[in-house]
């Protein structure tokens, strides 16, 4: 009895822990050319309404970017999803050849993301147009951490 107790502990303790986090979707058209990239990041910490893990977010990534481009999608990536608390920069930039390439830089503050970002940007030779596309912060399994 008391190892049957313990089992379904420990079931109830696996389905009740919930990851929070955020994801990173790009849609390209039928050539192949990125047309479009969105996110979606949990707003509220654990609990709260706006609350998903990191698989619910790359699915409501995708809803969003299909909603927004409905006719022109013909492939959705992933480019980046986390359960981390943290701060997210989302930067493009072109390569000499002048291919576009979109990066997620995440970090403990907005600055460190944007440098992450830039610094991959330009470990991939996107070294031109570079930009920050967006910034955000997503709350994550971590979530008692404070927003800095």
């Amino acid at each position: 009895m008391k190892i049957a107790a313990l089992v379904l502990l420990g079931l109830l303790y696996v389905d009740l822990r919930v990851y929070a986090g955020d994801a990173v979707v790009v849609g390209y058209n039928a050539d192949g050319v990125w047309t479009m990239v969105t996110y979606f990041a949990s707003s509220s910490p654990k609990g709260g309404k706006d609350y998903k893990d990191a698989a619910e977010a790359r699915k409501a990534a995708l809803q969003d970017l299909r909603r927004r481009d409905r006719e022109n999608i013909a492939r959705t990536e992933v480019l980046s999803d986390s359960d981390a608390t943290g701060y997210v920069a989302v930067a493009r930039g072109k390569t000499e050849s002048g291919k576009d390439v979109t990066i997620v830089g995440r970090g403990k503050s907005e600055g460190a993301a944007a440098e992450k970002a830039m610094n991959d940007l330009n470990a991939a030779g996107a070294t031109s147009a570079q930009k920050i596309v967006y910034h955000y912060f997503s709350y994550g399994a971590d979530s008692d951490a404070v927003k800095q």
